[in-house]
């Protein structure tokens, strides 16, 4: 339960201890379960994670857009808190409107690493309207953030930085659908690079 109602979580427990709580959120009017999603999940788990795939409190009720970002960032913070109240590293990643959310809440909730599908960097056809400072609020806050984005994606590919890896899949739109395996594999190796995440997967 949030202040903005009721959210939905799947969780998903890895074979072993668990090295980590990974929580992944949905584009504006969807769900997260999503070829994409899934398939960072899917990489996660054999890594160690446990895996929560978070549906926000406006899509439980039936929007499909989320509304205020105040009040969307906070309800994702009460899920995260909700979720983990062992002091697991927290990984937080989304797609879309969700990628939006868990870079501006990076350095609320003390994420570890955050995890961008298809960072909608602004508007089709309106380079000017840019959430570039969005995706930044996470490295600014010395959070580490992969960004995955398609060739083809109309909403733009952002850059990469010091604290920012981007991987851009050739072929792929906003949808992220077509090669999930390349989607896996470079959030596999991406996690491999966090310290705990690399002892836990040696071990």
């Amino acid at each position: 339960m949030t202040g903005a109602g009721p959210a939905h979580v799947v969780l998903g427990q890895p074979a072993g201890p668990a090295a980590f709580l990974l929580a992944l959120t949905h584009g504006a009017g969807g769900t997260p379960d999503t070829p994409d999603v899934l398939a960072v999940a899917a990489a996660a788990l054999r890594l160690g994670a446990v895996t929560a795939l978070v549906t926000q409190p406006y899509r439980v009720r039936g929007g499909r857009a989320p509304g205020s970002p105040v009040r969307q960032d906070a309800a994702w913070a009460e899920v995260v808190a909700a979720l983990n109240s062992g002091g697991l590293p927290l990984v937080q990643g989304g797609r879309s409107n969700g990628a939006r959310v868990v870079c501006r809440t990076a350095r609320q909730v003390r994420a570890a690493g955050v995890i961008a599908l298809a960072f909608p960097l602004h508007p089709p056809g309106h380079p000017e309207k840019s959430r570039d400072s969005e995706l930044r609020a996470a490295g600014a806050a010395g959070t580490p953030v992969l960004v995955i984005n398609g060739d083809r994606d109309p909403f733009g590919v952002p850059e990469a930085d010091d604290a920012t890896s981007v991987v851009v899949l050739a072929g792929e739109t906003h949808a992220l659908s077509k090669n999930t395996a390349a989607i896996g594999a470079a959030v596999a190796a991406w996690l491999g690079t966090l310290p705990w995440v690399g002892q836990a997967a040696g071990a």
